[in-house]
């Protein structure tokens, strides 16, 4: 490995700490060698014995004195030239070194600086950007993948948004064009009989039941998005029991049967929520069935399972439906609902802080499993309840 890969590699921290130790370093020696450099010059250059008694009886004083007095005169000159060039190499290094740390801090913060343009810049037309951060692998560079990161998740989220509010859009609009469909059909008959009358109010009726339960499901949606902070202990197998016997009467119109093995799980919610995403569980297990077909529930310490019977799914599809107005094949578009069951298991899972997955069944049909952690109060009312 070469020295300037192992370089790269060091962390900002590391190679600013080298960088300034090793001016620091440089400095010191210059500010020592020139110190040597000058005291050595002036002890070098003190004059000899015979010189200063050449100069004490030039002066007319005693020899002794005259030497003494001649000597620190010497000193004093020499310390002060010394102070004098001491005080101009620090503030030449000084300067030097300030210099050096301005051309470093800013190559080092003008990477963090595109951070903080792209950070301006970032709106819901601009998230597709990235920065792809040049330079070594430091702290800076992961500021920049995880700033990456943020805005590939953040552009995700408003795609989501706006295929979701696409979708929400024409599923509303259908049934109200449904609805007016049938009213201006039946004005614009010269004298409508009461069996049209009656026939256009069945078809309004019909149409805004639809728009209803779409509206229902998208006020779930959205308040099943927010985490539960306040709920209560309850069993997924009552809420199992009570979601089978609300299709039974529809199951058994389609020849469907059920298995049902609904041992004790406790768990601890929002008790509405939670029997909303049982009971759309159930309810897709019997409405994307085949006829005649079979529906399996099983409760228990791992949670709800639902299996069924039915078409044939590519198991690379599977997850996509638990996107919102996600059909599936075709077979499902005939099922009167507006794909928003799954999505709101979904979303109720994750409230609670668990999770639902999808299987597709070798022979047909799917398996969705729903795993609810339970919390402090079903954990400790969990064995008096067994």
């Amino acid at each position: 490995m070469s020295p300037l890969i192992t370089v790269s590699r060091l962390t900002i921290r590391s190679r600013l700490t080298i960088l300034y130790g090793t001016l620091f370093l440089l400095g010191g020696l210059l500010l020592i060698s020139v110190m040597v450099a000058l005291v050595r010059g002036d002890v070098l250059d003190q004059p000899s014995t015979a010189e200063l008694h050449a100069q004490a009886s030039a002066s007319g004083v005693h020899s002794s004195e005259a030497e003494e007095l001649i000597r620190q005169r010497l000193r004093a000159e020499a310390l002060d030239r010394l102070t004098l060039i001491s005080v101009g190499t620090l503030s030449g290094l000084v300067l030097l070194a300030g210099g050096a740390g301005w051309l470093v801090a800013g190559r080092t913060l003008g990477r963090l600086r595109q951070v903080t343009d792209a950070a301006r810049r970032a709106s819901e037309t601009t998230l597709h950007e990235r920065l792809a951060l040049p330079g070594p692998r430091d702290e800076i560079k992961e500021l920049g993948d995880t700033f990456d990161a943020m805005l590939a998740r953040l552009d995700a989220a408003f795609e989501g948004q706006r295929r979701f509010v696409a979708n929400a859009s024409h599923e509303l609009r259908t049934p109200l064009t449904v609805a007016r469909t049938a009213v201006d059909v039946t004005l614009a008959k010269p004298a409508p009989s009461e069996a049209q009358l009656r026939a256009m109010g069945e078809n309004v009726r019909t149409a805004t039941a639809r728009a209803d339960r779409l509206i229902d499901s998208l006020l779930t949606l959205a308040r099943s998005e927010q985490q539960v902070r306040d709920g209560e202990l309850d069993d997924l197998a009552d809420l199992a029991a009570e979601a089978i016997d609300a299709v039974r009467r529809e199951a058994a119109g389609r020849g469907i049967g059920f298995t049902a093995d609904l041992a004790p799980a406790p768990v601890w919610g929002d008790v509405t929520l939670l029997a909303r995403a049982v009971g759309n569980l159930v309810e897709n297990a019997v409405r994307h069935n085949s006829s005649p077909g079979t529906v399996t529930v099983r409760t228990g310490p791992a949670g709800l399972e639902v299996a069924n019977t039915g078409p044939v799914y590519d198991p690379a599809v599977v997850p996509q439906l638990f996107e919102p107005f996600h059909r599936g094949d075709r077979s499902r578009l005939g099922g009167g609902g507006a794909g928003l069951g799954l999505s709101i298991v979904r979303s109720v899972a994750q409230a609670h802080g668990g999770t639902v997955r999808a299987q597709a069944r070798p022979g047909g049909g799917l398996t969705v499993t729903l795993a609810i952690p339970p919390g402090p109060a079903a954990g400790s009312a969990g064995p008096a309840a067994g």
